[in-house]
């Protein structure tokens, strides 16, 4: 009795060593790298752990990707101009504080670089790509050599374009003999980019069944008034030209930006941790239930990745059979990949919760989802075995993670079973 319960006791202790917990998010992590509570506009973390040697006779010759866009501007120009407008009135009437005019001096110099670049990829945004790319080469470098050729498909949004083509030359540079095929286009939506009329109707932020509770829970976390009080000194002003929630809000989105762009300003030294830990559930509970799996939607909205994971599923069986192929290149938004990896059961992203105050708990947009996130399926052949004989391994955001499908050799997955699970989802 006492051996089995040894060996229960061990069995657990390495089954907590293998079960991530990057789904765990505390007040403390946030307060220690306040970008994060930027959720999706986290600059793409760079802190990967080694990668697992494929077994041994094994070697890759494939590799399925669909990326978030790199780091980007504020959606539109006016994201910017409203607030520099705002400032400027408050200067020309001696409204603002020594915090607000030092506040209206930094807003005009981020303004410098956004100007006509709203929604825009970032610098850092071409690096991100080029980056992803430059690694994936040298994590599988067979499945690029000689000509082989690579399908590069995005959405019609020019900086996920840009993305597909800052990663496409990467990959040129390392081997100019690649074959990539670039296409932006509205054939590809139904898969890149696919949202159900039902989805749209459980997500809208006004008839949504959750529109009611997520209004009370912004309510009660957006506490506006000493940041205001902070930035203006005329109490006349703020009560005819400031809406105090419309400018926490609005300065929290520039602050969140600046990580992804190239003019060095902060705006994080106007804000309280506290204040910024509260804006971020707002957005992360919307993030969720936006696009992964909340209890209340049923599933409705992780099946807008269906099409997705369907085409994932034919491209690789296309490859498989032709070969010649090195890999499918996919480039979409954040309300791609957050339904993809929660569809796929990727660990930590398919959590069903419906109290908005327990979300973070258990997930989080920018573990799940920062700029330039990614999901990559590397598949690998041994040679000296039969033609199906084929492993692969899952990548969420460059680290190796699991699946619920049984395998006694993590990272790597043998494809038909893989496959087969993810068929039945599809049914």
């Amino acid at each position: 009795m006492r051996l089995k319960l040894k060996q229960l006791l061990l069995c657990g202790m390495m089954w907590m060593c293998c079960v991530p917990l990057g789904a765990q998010t505390s007040k403390e992590e946030m307060f220690s790298t306040i970008e994060k509570t930027g959720g999706v506009y986290w600059a793409y973390p760079l802190d990967f752990a080694p990668q697992t040697r494929a077994p041994k006779g094994y070697k890759p010759f494939y590799v399925s990707h669909y990326g978030r866009h790199g780091s980007r501007y504020l959606i539109g120009d006016r994201d910017y101009k409203w607030l520099v407008d705002l400032f400027e009135e408050a200067h020309r009437e001696g409204a603002l504080s020594d915090l607000g005019e030092d506040a209206r001096q930094r807003l005009l110099k981020v303004w410098e670089e956004a100007e006509g670049h709203g929604g825009d990829l970032t610098p850092l945004g071409v690096r991100q790509h080029r980056g992803i790319a430059e690694r994936m080469y040298a994590a599988f470098p067979e499945a690029f050599k000689g000509n082989p050729s690579i399908s590069a498909r995005s959405t019609v949004v020019l900086r996920c374009a840009m993305s597909m083509v800052a990663f496409g030359d990467r990959l040129k540079e390392l081997n100019p003999n690649l074959r990539i095929s670039y296409e932006a286009s509205h054939k590809y939506m139904d898969y890149l980019n696919y949202h159900t009329d039902e989805s749209n109707r459980f997500t809208s932020s006004t008839d949504g069944p959750w529109a009611e509770e997520y209004r009370k829970f912004e309510d009660v976390h957006t506490n506006p008034d000493r940041l205001i009080a902070s930035l203006f000194k005329d109490k006349r002003f703020i009560l005819k030209k400031v809406n105090p929630k419309e400018v926490m809000w609005g300065m929290y989105w520039v602050a969140s930006d600046m990580q992804n762009a190239e003019t060095k300003v902060s705006f994080y030294d106007l804000f309280q941790p506290q204040e910024l830990f509260d804006l971020w559930q707002c957005i992360n509970y919307r993030f969720y239930v936006g696009n992964a799996n909340h209890a209340d939607g049923k599933g409705i909205v992780v099946a807008n990745a269906k099409s997705l994971l369907r085409n994932i599923l034919d491209s690789a069986d296309e490859a498989i059979q032709k070969g010649g192929i090195a890999a499918t290149l996919r480039f979409g938004h954040d309300g791609n990949v957050i339904p993809l990896v929660a569809l796929m059961q990727i660990e930590n992203c398919n959590v069903a919760v419906d109290d908005p105050y327990e979300v973070y708990k258990v997930w989080s947009d920018f573990k799940v989802v920062p700029m330039a996130a990614n999901v990559q399926i590397a598949f690998f052949r041994n040679e000296k075995g039969s033609a199906d004989d084929i492993l692969v391994k899952i990548l969420h955001n460059e680290h190796e993670v699991h699946i619920p499908v049984q395998t006694d050799q993590f990272p790597f997955y043998k494809w038909s079973d893989v496959e087969s699970y993810y068929r039945n989802l599809l049914k």
